[in-house]
């Protein structure tokens, strides 16, 4: 089988970067961490590889809003790059951060004439959250979630709650099938606080673009790769992998069959 190449986007800030790269390397793929500089100077870069991925962090500083410097970044030099490697049926993933800087470039959801259409706000109660939650896949025509159910993933964010700018984009977005992942309580089912952890309108914890090919999620799957990274598995016992490890593996996968 041809070997999966995995392009990192690093940038000043970012601090999952590395745990991201082992998390596609314990899924088969090569992994490697470019700086978004780099990628500026030369996006032809690329075209060597079959999956680009944001990580987590605070990508300078958070100021102005979180991901936004990124985002203008991506919008300004990297628009027709990203839309040639979406185009060619290749995979972006944008995990917290990522989520935020894919979101406000206007990948997940093209921007509209009246305005943004929906961003990640301040959370709901307001701070920073740092604890895992449950979620609740939908994957539809997504390949990274393919597979998926209920699993459980960390989060670690303080501009984490999906808003739409109307009904009317929450309605169109959830009938074509983009939101794909939702936060949920013990029985699987939608809920307020403490199930929904940041007031994300519908629960919303993860979209993907029109295509499936684009995701965004707010919880952090490369932080529970090693079943020993849930903090109960000594009394649940110890499972073969962690949850978020699929999601990696769906991604080197989906190029295998190619």
């Amino acid at each position: 089988m041809a070997v999966v190449r995995v392009l990192i986007l690093r940038a000043p800030g970012a601090n999952c970067d590395l745990e991201t790269a082992f998390a596609y390397e314990k899924a088969g793929a090569v992994a490697e961490r470019v700086h978004v500089n780099r990628l500026k100077e030369n996006p032809r870069l690329l075209d060597q590889y079959q999956v680009l991925t944001i990580p987590g962090g605070f990508t300078y500083g958070d100021d102005v809003a979180a991901g936004r410097i990124l985002a203008v970044q991506m919008r300004t030099y990297l628009s027709d790059a990203l839309e040639r490697f979406r185009d060619q049926g290749k995979l972006i993933l944008g995990i917290c951060n990522g989520f935020q800087a894919l979101l406000k470039a206007g990948l997940l959801v093209p921007p509209a004439p009246e305005g943004v259409p929906a961003t990640l706000a301040i959370n709901e109660p307001p701070g920073f959250v740092d604890r895992w939650v449950r979620l609740r896949a939908e994957p539809g025509k997504c390949p990274f979630l393919q597979g998926y159910a209920v699993w459980e993933a960390p989060i670690a964010h303080g501009e984490g709650r999906f808003v739409c700018a109307s009904p009317e984009v929450y309605n169109r977005l959830a009938q074509s099938g983009q939101i794909v992942l939702r936060y949920v309580n013990e029985a699987g089912e939608v809920g307020p606080y403490p199930a929904n952890p940041n007031g994300s309108q519908g629960n919303v914890a993860g979209i993907c673009d029109g295509t499936g090919l684009i995701l965004g999620m707010m919880p952090h799957p490369e932080r529970h790769i090693l079943p020993t990274q849930h903090p109960q598995w000594t009394r649940r016992g110890l499972a073969e992998e962690g949850d978020g490890l699929r999601l990696f593996r769906n991604a080197v996968q989906f190029f295998q069959k190619w």
